[in-house]
């Protein structure tokens, strides 16, 4: 098994992210699924989210394999929550060749230890509601469901893992 270890992305890693994102919506897209509306994918939107301190890259063996974005609020699609005991991951990716690696798990098992640093009660993220396989893997990864919403053209199912009592 190679070694993976997670790290905050830098500027020179934007670029990189930005690939990782786009080689995962041509993968999807292929199989007749939107991933991400238009826009989403802009680089510029990717070098402002790395600024922000917002990706994290895994690395196995030195090389980038795959990347999440970490935040601490999320509006858009969990606007109904009160209070800041939640940390939020979206745009879990991961590059094709690095499959089957446990990079995934990595990357949420490093959210999960990150979010108790901070001290929040819940990890939250959403995925379209219509991808079993991904659903699959999150509820087998521990997250619970926990809703289904409707936000501007997607149809999200809601996930939490509770971190604290």
């Amino acid at each position: 098994m190679a070694a993976i270890a997670v790290r905050q992305a830098k500027a020179p890693d934007a670029a990189i992210i930005h690939g990782m994102l786009e080689e995962a919506a041509g993968w999807v897209d292929a199989m007749g699924v939107v991933m991400w509306d238009e826009g989403e994918l802009d680089p510029g939107r990717v070098d402002s989210d790395v600024a922000a301190g917002q990706f994290f890259i895994a690395d196995v063996d030195g090389e980038a394999a795959g990347a999440v974005r970490f935040q601490l609020e999320d509006q858009l699609f969990w606007p109904d929550l009160r209070g800041d005991d939640s940390a939020f991951i979206h745009r879990l990716v991961v590059r094709r060749r690095f499959r089957g690696q446990g990079v995934s798990t990595a990357l949420m098992r490093w959210a999960l230890s990150h979010a108790r640093e901070l001290d929040k009660r819940w990890l939250r993220l959403d995925c379209d509601a219509n991808r079993p396989k991904l659903r699959s893997m999150y509820e087998g990864f521990g997250f619970r469901f926990h809703s289904f919403r409707q936000v501007g053209p997607y149809y999200v199912a809601r996930y939490e893992y509770r971190l604290s009592e």
